[in-house]
């Protein structure tokens, strides 16, 4: 059994700790002591209903416990000197917010910020380095630059403020990059002109550092298109030519054309395949300011493309791209294992999706690739093209920024569609389970709840905005001066980019299963349920769309994806509701409209029924299934491939890629619960449990995690059910 402490540490129940505590308040009452016996009684009492509690258990409510059973026994005297203890010991506390959090950061034994987004290495210098600068951050936050009100109810998980370790400094959240201009026409990385590169490789190269310089300068995710790469491509390939042609010219040598052609093309392969190594390795190794590799996603559309030449050279370099990452990197083992970075997307369109398309090969080579690394994920362009409509009413293809996070379709002055050099502000999540469990089954009640949320959020999100408005581009002079999202002037404000739809604000949302459980006693599965969901998220919408028309801002609606953050909602859920089967009986809560992850349910079944809240959560959502080792049955992955095209603009599947290196062990490390009833990864061939000696890869938040995650996302990590099996495929 187990305890959080008060600085979101975990450590073994100590029932001695609470005997301690009742006889330090006992000594120092006057009169109606209890005895050494009573104060035993009132510790085992309290020891059996959290051994009861199934979870870990806080501080404060073993407290409160004890303060209960003291008060049973009728020491009302002792009562008071318990709770004169516990207050003096607050105040102590309060004295000084940041020193023992930051102290368990650095000993690694802060279960609540652990794997704050699966991929920082809480043992590393520059992440614990990060960490702490965030504790200090949070800390001003919380206490100067942020309302009580929205502190409070970030606190107890009502909400939740996210990125408040980033909230001090005049950051934003994601972008998509607009490679295109930065490589067209050069920018400036630490204060040295980079012009135009004059092959493709060296744009490979370029591109790498200013994905390392937006991850820097911002705290979420990025996304880069090859497109903005192809027409390198071309330079590459008449670069080629020319030094080939001036080889024969000194060799004397007269060679046909056709057989010139060949061996440029041949070289110009070998160029790709030197640059997209070049993405490939440097995003892995690369480590940002933060102590993590960037979190950037490479997206592959071929009709992005602007004409069939460049088209041709796109699908070259999307080809090598799914080959390398086929192949996996190696870890200090010298074996071949998933990575986490570069994300990739993959779209499927009218010539890539049918058996004889031209880039149907393609297809395959990416199913080969999602069945063995878990990337890439896909776009629908037929679904996207319905669902992204403009002002104008025509529909758009472009890739999230990210791992979800999408921009609302937008016209420049220009009257063209514009997606590149455009960010996000911020995100701030609402707990719909909460505001269930909060209307004790009573709709009206849960509406008039819901729309109190909804301003507290409104009010915390303008929070968000008005922390940016203001920002000289000076902050960040790869951002906003020299390309990546704006060509401001030295001193201009952003301001500008605040507004009218170039960016969005994101009302996030999590655990709608749950919500509507808590309300009607049914799953989204089922038509009730499936019909409350529809109508909380269609509310959500009304929402943004009342303020976007009020203020001018973009507000869209985000499904969340919960990672340290789906522990400390059911922790607070638990806390103030107690455990209810179904809705808080477990370390976590589900992310955004998905289904929950022990609900049996085929594939199809789900990505078709999540279609329809994909389509109401416009600011970002991915829908997964969950599948088995598909390396030996890729016609299946390809089957799932179509219905995604056909039925839901972006989905992926989640399979299982992991390696001992004690053993050698290729295939799925399990998750077992250790002696102390904490969940740990053992290896099923050898026992291996020491995480530093195995490889492990699942899909957590949209992104791969590869460093391990807190108790709650473990737990669901644990419980996931399989949408598809080996043997039944027989659906599309």
């Amino acid at each position: 059994m187990r305890i959080i402490k008060r600085n979101g540490s975990e450590e073994i129940f100590d029932i001695g700790k609470i005997i301690a505590a009742v006889a330090k308040a006992n000594a120092a009452t006057e009169s109606g002591k209890i005895t050494e016996e009573q104060i035993k009684d009132i510790a085992g009492y309290v020891e059996y209903k959290c051994s009861k509690m199934d979870r870990a258990v806080s501080v404060e409510e073993v407290q409160d416990m004890v303060e209960d059973q003291i008060m049973a026994k009728g020491a009302f005297q002792l009562a008071r000197n318990y709770v004169l203890y516990r207050y003096n010991r607050s105040l102590v506390r309060s004295s000084n917010t940041t020193d023992d959090k930051i102290l368990t950061l650095i000993e690694c034994n802060n279960e609540e910020a652990k794997q704050e987004n699966s991929n920082k290495n809480p043992t590393v210098n520059s992440v614990q380095r990060d960490y702490m600068a965030g504790e200090v951050s949070k800390d001003l936050t919380k206490r100067i630059l942020l309302p009580q009100e929205i502190v409070e109810a970030h606190e107890k998980g009502i909400i939740h403020f996210h990125d408040a370790d980033y909230f001090a400094q005049h950051m934003h959240n994601c972008d998509l990059v607009n490679l295109e201009d930065m490589l067209q026409n050069g920018t400036v990385i630490s204060e040295t002109l980079i012009e135009k590169p004059h092959s493709f490789s060296t744009a490979c190269n370029i591109a790498t550092q200013i994905i390392a310089q937006v991850a820097s300068n911002q705290y979420g995710g990025q996304s880069i298109s090859l497109t903005h790469l192809a027409p390198f491509v071309q330079i590459s390939r008449e670069k080629i030519k020319r030094e080939y042609l001036e080889e024969l010219k000194e060799l004397d040598l007269d060679i046909p054309d056709e057989k010139v052609d060949a061996i440029v093309e041949e070289r110009l392969k070998k160029e790709i395949t030197k640059g997209v190594q070049t993405i490939q390795y440097q995003v892995v190794t690369l480590l940002t300011t933060n102590g993590q590799a960037p979190f950037v996603t490479v997206f592959m559309y071929l009709n992005e493309a602007r004409n069939e030449r460049e088209k041709k050279d796109l699908a070259m370099i999307i080809e090598e791209t799914l080959r390398q990452r086929y192949i996996g990197v190696k870890n200090e083992a010298g074996v071949w294992i998933t990575p986490a970075f570069p994300k990739l997307i993959y779209v499927l369109e009218e010539d890539n999706i049918h058996e004889g398309d031209k880039y149907y090969y393609l297809t395959e080579l990416a199913a080969k690739c999602t069945a063995k690394r878990m990337v890439p994920d896909y776009i629908s362009e037929k679904v996207m093209l319905r669902n992204k409509i403009d002002k104008n009413g025509d529909g758009h293809c472009y890739t999230c920024m990210g791992c979800r996070s999408f921009l609302t379709p937008y016209i420049d002055e220009n009257g063209k569609p514009k997606y590149y050099g455009r960010f996000n502000q911020g995100v701030v999540t609402v707990n719909l389970v909460d505001i269930g469990l909060s209307a004790n089954k009573d709709m009206d009640e849960f509406w008039k709840i819901f729309d109190e949320r909804m301003e507290l959020c409104h009010r915390a999100l303008r929070c968000r905005h008005e922390r940016l408005r203001g920002t000289l581009s000076d902050a960040a002079p790869i951002l906003w001066q020299y390309g990546a999202i704006a060509r401001l002037k030295k001193g201009e404000t952003i301001d500008k980019l605040l507004y009218g739809g170039y960016s969005t604000l994101s009302l996030g949302y999590a655990g709608l299963w749950e919500c509507v459980y808590s309300l009607n006693g049914k799953k989204l599965t089922e038509k009730e349920g499936k019909e409350l969901g529809l109508q909380i998220m269609k509310k959500l919408n009304e929402y943004c769309a009342k303020w976007k028309a009020a203020e001018k801002i973009d507000y869209s609606l985000y499904g969340t994806p919960l990672e340290s953050t789906t522990y400390k909602f059911a922790k607070s859920l638990q806390k103030r509701f107690g455990i209810i089967e179904g809705i808080t009986d477990k370390n976590y809560i589900t992310n955004s409209y998905h289904v929950h992850v022990t609900e049996e349910i085929n594939a199809f079944d789900k990505l078709k029924l999540e279609s329809e809240f994909q389509a109401l959560s416009p600011g970002g959502a991915i829908s997964y299934v969950e599948v088995p080792d598909m390396q030996q049955n890729i016609p299946a992955v390809m089957q799932v491939m179509q219905f995604i095209y056909d039925n839901i603009m972006y989905a992926e599947l989640n399979t299982k890629s992991d390696y001992c290196q004690v053993c050698g062990y290729n295939g799925e490390i399990q998750i077992v619960r250790n002696k102390d009833g904490k969940l740990i990864w053992r290896c099923p061939s050898c026992g291996n449990t020491d995480q530093n000696k195995m490889n492990v890869a699942r899909r957590t938040c949209g992104y791969i995690g590869t460093q391990y995650w807190n108790q709650g996302r473990t737990q669901e990590i644990k419980e996931r059910v399989l949408h598809l099996s080996n043997h039944a495929l027989t659906r599309c």
